[in-house]
């Protein structure tokens, strides 16, 4: 054992190895990178993060930089759950939910809990936490928070940010904060500290009013609903309070270290219906999405025709007698929730007026037999990582791109013609409801010309997302992988400040380094030959 993970385990409760076997399994996530830690620390309390970043604080103040990375349940698709020096590894004991108050729907978690099991618990109540991404079994609760999450019920409910009533975190030097909304008299006394959290409050309140102008134009600028680029600065300064809980959701654990969330739950209703509308036209979504959404649907899924093809080639049998239009260009998947039946009824009914008037073709799922064929579809788009031919596999990039709705089909259509020009099947599904795009090109890493044509596609998709008033990222973070690109987003001055604000929470570069800042040409160094996809990578 190094005499770093010696000292470490003399001084904490949980486990500590640098073991290569441990190692390597921590060396990549769900992305195409890889980068292995030095040691791997299983916190066994908030105490030992606690401790752990103080030791690396203490370090880096004598010039010697050992970075910490979070790990959830390694699902992120970034890479910004890897790191070269300490990883901490939530799910071994930081996973228990700490309290739970049914009378104010909220409940009180550890970061290393998974979506799944608090479902679990949640639904017995009749509650349950809307955001959930895919794979909710792997994917934990500290990771939601980090990436600010959403998934196929975020078009009704909203990102992670709008279900977080507090968090607790541990500052780069050990420091513990717990983040919400301030009025005045609470700010002014958070700007007096002597502490790392008040110069963290005097510079954030400082870089706002300095920069009033500038965040305000670029705000305006991305016009899509979600934004995972850089920190949020946009949302922590109202005119009613002040609250740092913007920049932590989103940061992918480059500012601090979320130990506890305080999180606040949406009624569950068991009792869904379904209906799939097949579009002949892509263009027909233009005018079929914004009064689709004022029947207020609790998820409206899509999947492109060379999907359904695509997964049909590899698989012929999976979707055969799913949908009754399989050549259509467009399938929208879309659910009611409403606890009253006739309203979903009632919903049902005005989308196949909608379909038919749009020229599209209506089928409805509501027995258990039709919802079973509707959820068939759902998961089919996992199949896509099953897929491989010789070398060449579906790998995850450029695959995260949030657009505005009303450009949503001339994004679908740009971005089909990018594919195409690079000989690849423009496959597409995602959340519709909100602009979220996927997409996962068949590539072999292993070979340069691959990997030329990865970074073309990228370049060429974030380009044009931004193009139309998007983003290059938007139900994950930007981490390693899109952090090259962040400039399609942000000009060079807002860039400039997302870089303060980092530096201003984390002086010494401690924290998940590299996520967020990565160049280039460090991400070309960390691409892995032999990508493959892990025990839960192909429910993504």
């Amino acid at each position: 054992m190094s005499k770093i993970a010696h000292y470490l385990q003399e001084h904490l409760d949980g486990e500590v190895t640098d073991s290569v076997e441990v190692r390597r399994y921590f060396s990549h996530d769900a992305s195409i990178l890889e980068l292995a830690p030095s040691v791997v620390v299983y916190p066994a309390s908030e105490s030992d993060i606690r401790k752990t970043a103080r030791f690396c604080w203490q370090l880096a103040e004598r010039g010697q930089i050992l970075p910490i990375t979070a790990r959830g349940g390694g699902t992120d698709t970034s890479g910004a759950a890897i790191g070269n020096g300490i990883m901490l590894a939530m799910t071994g004991h930081l996973n228990r939910i700490l309290e739970l108050d049914l009378k104010k729907r909220q409940v009180t978690v550890e970061p290393g809990i998974t979506f799944g099991t608090l479902h679990q618990t949640l639904v017995t109540h009749g509650l349950f936490l809307p955001p959930v991404p895919v794979p909710a079994a792997y994917a934990t609760i500290g990771g939601g928070l980090a990436n600010n999450s959403l998934g196929e019920k975020s078009v009704k409910y909203g990102a992670m940010l709008r279900h977080v009533e507090r968090l607790s975190v541990v500052l780069a030097n050990g420091e513990i904060i717990d983040t919400g909304p301030l009025n005045k008299r609470e700010l002014n006394r958070k700007l007096g500290l002597s502490s790392l959290e008040g110069e963290i409050y005097r510079t954030i309140d400082s870089l706002i009013e300095e920069n009033q102008e500038l965040i305000s134009t670029e705000g305006r600028q991305i016009t899509a609903l979600h934004n995972r680029v850089g920190y949020n600065i946009f949302d922590v300064k109202t005119s009613k309070d002040f609250d740092l809980t913007p920049l932590f959701l989103g940061s992918q654990g480059s500012l601090g270290v979320i130990t506890e969330a305080t999180l606040r739950l949406a009624p569950h209703n068991p009792v869904t219906d379904w209906a799939v509308v097949s579009l002949e036209d892509i263009n027909s979504l233009h005018d079929i999405l914004p009064r689709l959404l004022k029947l207020k649907p609790s998820a409206c899924e899509m999947i492109n025709k060379e999907a359904v093809q695509y997964i049909t080639r590899f698989n012929p049998a999976l979707l055969k007698g799913v949908i009754d239009h399989p050549a259509a260009a467009l399938h929208l998947i879309v659910e009611f929730d409403d606890s009253k039946e006739a309203s979903r009824k009632k919903c049902l009914k005005s989308l196949q007026k909608l379909s038919e008037k749009a020229g599209g073709h209506f089928q409805s799922a509501r027995t258990a037999e039709e919802r079973q064929r509707v959820e068939k579809l759902k998961q089919s788009t996992s199949s896509i990582f099953w897929a491989i031919r010789g070398n060449a596999k579906a790998v995850p990039v450029a695959e995260d791109v949030s657009v505005p709705l009303d450009r949503l089909a001339d994004f679908i259509r740009q971005a089909a013609q990018i594919y195409t020009s690079l000989e690849l099947p423009p496959v597409m599904w995602g959340h519709a409801g909100v602009g979220v795009i996927r997409m996962s090109p068949m590539i072999d890493l292993s070979q340069v010309g691959g990997r030329q044509k990865l970074f073309k596609l990228s370049d060429s998709i974030y380009k044009t997302a931004a193009s139309v008033g998007g983003s290059i990222t938007g139900s994950v973070g930007d981490g390693r992988l899109r952090a090259p690109y962040a400039g399609h987003v942000y000009g060079p001055q807002m860039h400039q400040l997302m870089m303060r604000v980092k530096k201003a929470f984390d002086p010494h570069g401690i924290l998940n380094r590299g996520v967020k800042t990565a160049s280039a040409e460090e991400v070309r160094g960390l691409i892995r030959d032999n990508y493959s996809h892990s025990k839960h990578e192909h429910l993504l």
